[in-house]
């Protein structure tokens, strides 16, 4: 009897060893994990790539932004896995990890289809396909139409631009089917009727109204390069495709 409860015994404490050691280990496995993921992964370079309109270190900055940002396995599991703030500027972004200390940033800006200069703030508003003022400052970015005979008094940031919203949609419209022909121009200027002039450096193209828009815009495609080195204007308002006689109107 003695001799049996010896042998439980034993047993107990050998099961208790095997458990402690094995809590230990668990112990030991956390603690080195912790400190590889301290001590390895340590963003050291950071890549940023697809950025045109912004400068390299303001989407760093954007993309770094708390106290744990030192950290790159913090980072990425930050971006794939939480719900995190969109950036106003960026429509999609993809964080990659190339090695423990290396970030690779691959962002994709918002279009900005145009801008309007608001003399109440002295700065241009920037707007993209919906209409949001994206950015608002005093820089002129190239490629970036001005938009001039639609007055704004003020903007606010993120929101849309405030215009009557049929102005907007046909605004839009024409600076989005512009830009899919990679036909920005220079600027878009609106008179009292409303209905767009384009300028191309010396050339005025007088658009009339937006029938037709996607067809007028092919006939453009195909003259405009025609009429490099020239100044004038060149109307398109009464355009049909039964009138299909198009005019050119030199400068004197």
């Amino acid at each position: 009897m003695m001799k049996e409860q010896r042998k439980a015994r034993r047993k107990k404490k050998t099961r208790l060893k095997v458990i402690l050691l094995a809590f230990l280990s668990l112990i030991l496995v956390v603690v080195a994990s912790a400190l590889l993921v301290v001590k390895v992964f340590v963003v050291k370079n950071v890549k940023v790539e697809g950025n045109v309109l912004y400068d390299e270190s303001l989407i760093k900055s954007a993309v770094l932004n708390d106290e744990y940002s030192w950290n790159s396995l913090y980072v990425l599991l930050k971006y794939t896995f939480m719900d995190t703030e969109q950036l106003s500027f960026i429509d999609a972004m993809e964080i990659e990890m190339e090695d423990p200390n290396t970030l690779k940033i691959t962002v994709y800006e918002k279009g900005m289809l145009g801008y309007l200069y608001i003399p109440a703030i002295g700065e241009n508003a920037y707007f993209d396909k919906d209409g949001i003022v994206v950015e608002t400052s005093e820089r002129i970015i190239e490629g970036v139409p001005r938009v001039e005979g639609m007055q704004c008094s003020e903007v606010v940031l993120y929101e849309k631009l405030p215009i009557d919203d049929k102005l907007l949609k046909q605004l839009l419209t024409l600076t989005q089917t512009l830009k899919r022909a990679g036909l920005e121009p220079d600027a878009i200027r609106y008179g009292t009727e409303y209905e767009p002039v384009l300028t191309y450096g010396s050339v005025s193209v007088n658009l009339g109204s937006l029938e037709l828009l996607t067809q007028k815009v092919e006939r453009m495609e195909k003259i405009l390069p025609k009429l490099e080195g020239m100044a004038g204007t060149l109307h398109l308002e009464n355009w049909t495709e039964e009138t299909t006689n198009i005019v050119f109107q030199k400068s004197e």
